[in-house]
C-alpha cells in the first residue's frame, strides 16, 4: 500500500517536531548573531595590529591610544589597557590586562553554551519523538485489528521523521559551535600576543639609552 508523508501535518500533530522547529529557530538566531559579532571583531584585525605595533615602536603612545579607541574590539581593548596604564608597575599592568582579557573572553563566548546545548539535546528530543511515534503506531495496529502491517509502516516512517529532525538541528549546531570556539581561541591568543608585545615596547621606551 502506497502512502505519502505529510510533513506539515506531522509538524502540526507532533509536539516533539514543534519543539525541534523552535530549537532550529533559536539556533539560527544565535548563529547569525555570533557570526555578525565575530565578523565585526575580526575585521581589519591584522591591519590594526600592524599599525598599533608601528606606533608603539616609534613611541607614539597617544596616537596608539587613539587607534585603539577608533577600532573597538577585544584586541584593541587589551592594548588600550596596557598603554593607558604604562606608568604603573609591570605586574599591575599585566593584572589589569588580564582582567580585560577575561572580560572580553566572556563577551566572545556569549551564547555559545546555547548552541552546545542544542547540539547535545536535539538528537535526544528527536529520539524521544520517535519512541512516542512507534508506541502510537503499535497502538494503532492493535486497535485496527486485521488492517495489516501498512498501519505500522506508515506510523513508524512518520515517527522516524522526529529523529531526522533532531539530527537536522544538532549537526549544524555542533559544527557552528566548534567553529566559533576556534574563533574564540584565535582571538584569545591574539589578545595575549598583543599584550606581550605592547609591554615590551612600553618597557623599552622607559629605559634610558646606554651611553
Amino acid at each position: 500500500m502506497n502512502f505519502e508523508i505529510n510533513f506539515l501535518e506531522i509538524l502540526k500533530t507532533s509536539f516533539t517536531l514543534a519543539i525541534l522547529f523552535g530549537c532550529s529557530m533559536v539556533m539560527l538566531a544565535f548563529v547569525l548573531e555570533r557570526w555578525l559579532y565575530y565578523r565585526k571583531v575580526r575585521s581589519n584585525g591584522a591591519k590594526f595590529i600592524e599599525g598599533l605595533l608601528r606606533l608603539l615602536e616609534e613611541g607614539r603612545f597617544d596616537e596608539a591610544l587613539e587607534l585603539c579607541e577608533r577600532c573597538p574590539g577585544p584586541v584593541a581593548a587589551v592594548a588600550h589597557a596596557v598603554i593607558k596604564n604604562k606608568g604603573k608597575l609591570r605586574r599591575h599592568i599585566e593584572e589589569l590586562a588580564h582582567a580585560v582579557r577575561m572580560e572580553q573572553r566572556l563577551a566572545l563566548e556569549r551564547y555559545l553554551g546555547i548552541l552546545g546545548t542544542l547540539g547535545n539535546t536535539a538528537p535526544f528530543i528527536g529520539l524521544f519523538g520517535t519512541v512516542v511515534g512507534i508506541i502510537k503506531a503499535f497502538h494503532d495496529l492493535a486497535l485496527s485489528g486485521a488492517a495489516g502491517p501498512s498501519v505500522v509502516a506508515a506510523g513508524i516512517s512518520e515517527a522516524l521523521v522526529a529523529t531526522a529532525g533532531g539530527l537536522a538541528v544538532a549537526i549544524p549546531a555542533v559544527m557552528t559551535y566548534n567553529y566559533f570556539l576556534k574563533v574564540v581561541k584565535d582571538v584569545a591568543v591574539t589578545m595575549e600576543m598583543t599584550q606581550i608585545r605592547a609591554l615590551v615596547y612600553i618597557e623599552g621606551s622607559d629605559r634610558s639609552p646606554s651611553l
